[in-house]
């Protein structure tokens, strides 16, 4: 016969439950919760340099949960979240940043970085200082390292050379649909047009349009390489990413702890750069073997330009005194 449960017996196990319960969240509040909240993909490699480097490193005091694809905050809405106390940690662009400290939108500019050495550099001196300081102060974000996440170049149809911005003249050059974004097509020498994304590959098998911009990695996941006949390595946009970091979080660490979390923040910064730089690369070699013609037009004649027409616009009416020559003379 099956034993019987009474009532006190029952009882007795309902009351014990909270008392498990309570040991076990005890025990789970002895590391921290550190939720990253990315729009990425677990294979990205900004998610597998956090996931592998980073983790490891802080788990000694903290538990690294990432949500990707945007399940836990919309893409845009992290830095808020992050503000007001409901996420310790995103990756975070300059045009986020820029929408909430317009200081930040030279960082959105063509020709601002040369490249992720240049990056890097900028952001390990005073002129990081500075602006991370001000996020800081005016999010209560702190940005914990930067990265390198590609470079955007010309993909055309057709084999004439492209040298310098008057050789864009009359170039129909696809370019996303924003006043930012178009702004930098017309600097670059072309005729920006705005056209859907999914409308590219379309438009340039047509004729429709004679180019678009978008770094290596984009234009061989979208096949673009299969209806255009070259790549102009003119640079114009080195993007890079952010590791944003709650500040009242930081604040409770122990010294110890923020050294440990910000060597494995640089660590996982490095890796994630030297990844993408990597893949770069060799998508050089990639698009050779398509039959692609890839090759560096005059690169400063291109930045001379731009920037000058940047300094010229509304875009820079927010930039810090002095901080273009000060970004410009990073070497």
């Amino acid at each position: 016969m099956p034993e019987k449960f009474t009532r006190r017996a029952v009882m007795a196990a309902i009351a014990a439950t909270p008392l498990l319960g309570g040991a076990t969240a005890a025990l789970a509040q002895e590391k921290i919760l550190l939720r990253m909240s990315t729009p990425a993909t677990q294979t990205d490699f900004r998610s597998q340099g956090l996931e592998k480097i980073f983790a490891p490193a802080v788990a000694d005091f903290a538990t690294y949960e990432p949500h990707y694809n945007d399940t836990l905050f919309k893409q845009g809405t992290e830095l808020v979240a992050i503000a007001r106390g409901n996420l310790e940690m995103s990756i975070t662009s300059a045009q986020e940043l820029a929408k909430l400290i317009p200081e930040w939108s030279i960082f959105t500019a063509g020709y601002l970085m040369r490249g992720p050495e240049h990056q890097r550099k900028v952001f390990a001196g005073d002129i990081g200082k500075e602006m991370y300081q001000l996020v800081e102060d005016k999010l209560g974000v702190k940005l914990l390292c930067v990265n390198y996440f590609g470079t955007r170049q010309l993909n055309l149809r057709g084999d004439k050379m492209i040298m310098k911005p008057e050789d864009l003249k009359g170039v129909k050059l696809r370019m996303p649909g924003t006043d930012a974004w178009q702004f930098l097509g017309r600097a670059l020498g072309a005729d920006p047009v705005p056209l859907a994304f999914t409308e590219v590959y379309t438009a340039l098998q047509t004729g429709a349009i004679d180019g678009q911009d978008n770094p290596l990695p984009t234009d061989k996941d979208k096949k673009f390489y299969e209806v255009t006949d070259q790549i102009v390595l003119t640079s114009h946009l080195a993007d890079m990413n952010f590791i944003a970091f709650s500040k009242t979080v930081w604040d409770k660490l122990s010294a110890d702890q923020q050294t440990t979390l910000q060597k494995a923040a640089d660590d996982a910064c490095v890796s994630i750069s030297d990844a993408i730089v990597e893949n770069e690369a060799q998508l050089v070699d990639f698009f050779k073997g398509q039959g692609l013609k890839v090759y560096e037009p005059d690169v400063e004649a291109f930045r001379t330009r731009v920037q000058k027409m940047y300094l010229e616009s509304d875009f820079s009416k927010d930039w810090p005194e002095g901080l273009l020559d000060r970004i410009n003379a990073v070497e």
